[in-house]
């Protein structure tokens, strides 16, 4: 499976009074290749049953669903994981779900971080924020000479992400990111139908890359 194009990552608070499972089709609709549901909360009756919808909505689009710091429901639901730097080890993980699920790892603004996830086993690493973000507003920035960097002493995807737009997105992907993700950017949306119009936006972007 090729981990290429437009990321989408849900948001508890966008995604509420019902949003959460219309405008994530929308947005497989209109080409997500990856989701990964991100809820902080604690609820675990609710967040079992809306992984297991999301699951189900990945599945019918041919999309693969990642689940936010949370190894165990991903086991569960036999689905990819993402784990930040404070999210436990890597290499569990990977132990955990075995050599073929999909695994992402935070690595802010360090490659240094980047090669040791890579060495226990991930299957992308992350960067951002690289721009202004409402999500991680503290969060160091990351630079396009990065992602140059990564592509020439790496050799797994690159994910973007932080404060990404449509007018931002084509400088990452033309220095080296395999991933765009985006969350406010696709669902601070009015409509479903808004958000699958920006969703393939995006996903056009990949194309004429």
């Amino acid at each position: 499976m090729k981990l290429r194009g437009l990321y989408a990552i849900t948001d508890s608070a966008l995604l509420a009074d019902g949003k959460l499972l219309p405008y994530v089709e929308a947005a497989l609709r209109g080409g997500a290749r990856l989701l990964q549901y991100r809820d902080k909360t604690h609820d675990q009756a609710r967040r079992l049953r809306e992984a297991e919808a999301l699951r189900d909505l990945c599945a019918r689009y041919d999309a693969t669903l990642i689940i936010n710091d949370d190894a165990e429901l991903a086991a569960r639901l036999g689905v990819g994981l993402h784990l930040g730097q404070e999210d436990g080890s890597l290499s569990a993980a990977r132990a955990l779900l075995g050599r073929k699920a999909v695994i992402g790892a935070t690595c802010h603004a360090r490659l240094d971080l980047a090669e040791t996830a890579i060495a226990e086993g991930a299957s992308y690493v992350a960067f951002g924020r690289f721009f202004d973000s409402m999500t991680k507003p503290g969060a160091p920035g990351a630079t396009v000479e990065l992602l140059e960097q990564t592509r020439a002493r790496c050799n797994v995807p690159i994910c973007a992400i932080g404060g990404v737009t449509l007018a931002t997105a084509p400088t990452l992907i033309a220095n080296g990111a395999s991933l765009i993700a985006v969350i406010h950017a696709l669902f601070s949306a009015p409509s479903a139908e808004d958000v699958e119009s920006r969703a393939r936006a995006f996903s056009a972007l990949f194309e004429s890359a």
